[in-house]
């Protein structure tokens, strides 16, 4: 058996998106596709930090994370790679000079610094866990990385704010805006260039418009049967759905288990 590199989504692949659950027939089959040689990562947007649990839920030691600008294998973070600080600064002081509230994070962590708390007076908290460090005295040209930050801009504001080149402008919610990296096909190239193995040794699975960057033609790319319609299209294989056992069928149906 050809040994593969197998790259997974989370949500809506390896989890149910109504329970939030790893489905119980894909964990197993991450089992058995170790067990077999294979080598098994996560492949997610979310940053490392937010993901370390998730990893040892999984038994897994490896992901590719921050929106592919992050790279663990073997349990050890081999990358993790800011944003690039000149464009992240130039659209951070548009969104000041417009009077949009910014959170910025300087680091792999739920910390988010600003110099007011303009953010949460106009859109209310981050929907996740954060930690707020409010400082008239913050300068984030002083800072030395920018991982990601956030912009108070509803939908219907996206257009006050260009979009950068370099890092992507995300929306997961209605009422305000992400900026990070947006490229995990990068992380599976950094994984590739690691082993010295070939692009053609790659599986990767999704479901969602933000899989579509890490379906590339040199590899083998699967969708979920919960898929969104545009993913299908660029699919090489459409299983079934996550919670019909869509992994494990697939991987039977190639032979990889």
């Amino acid at each position: 058996m050809d040994k593969k590199l197998f790259f997974f989504d989370i949500d809506g692949t390896l989890t149910d998106r109504r329970t939030g659950q790893v489905v119980p027939s894909a964990k197993r089959t991450l089992e058995l596709l170790e067990e077999n040689g294979h080598f098994v990562s996560i492949a997610t947007g979310r940053a490392h930090y937010k993901c370390r649990n998730l990893l040892s839920e999984l038994g897994l030691e490896n992901m590719v994370c921050s929106g592919g600008m992050g790279v663990v294998i073997n349990n050890k973070l081999v990358k993790n790679t800011p944003l690039d600080r000149a464009e992240a600064l130039d659209v951070i002081h548009q969104a000041a000079e417009k009077g949009i509230g910014v959170l910025v994070a300087t680091d792999d962590s739920e910390k988010v610094y600003a110099q007011n708390d303009l953010f949460r007076e106009q859109v209310g908290p981050r929907q996740e866990p954060t930690e707020y460090f409010i400082d008239p005295a913050f300068n984030v040209d002083e800072v030395a990385d920018i991982f990601k930050f956030y912009l108070a801009l509803p939908k219907e504001q996206d257009h006050l704010i260009s979009e950068p080149t370099k890092f992507a402008k995300l929306r997961f919610v209605p009422e305000y805006t992400m900026c990070q990296h947006d490229n995990k096909k990068q992380g599976i190239l950094d994984v590739l260039n690691y082993f010295a193995r070939p692009q053609e040794d790659v599986v990767v699975f999704g479901d969602d418009v933000n899989d579509l960057v890490m379906f590339d033609k040199n590899w083998t790319s699967i969708a979920m049967g919960n898929a969104v319609a545009d993913l299908k299209e660029q699919a090489d294989y459409v299983t079934d759905r996550n919670v019909d056992d869509g992994i494990y069928n697939a991987c039977l149906k190639f032979g990889w288990i």
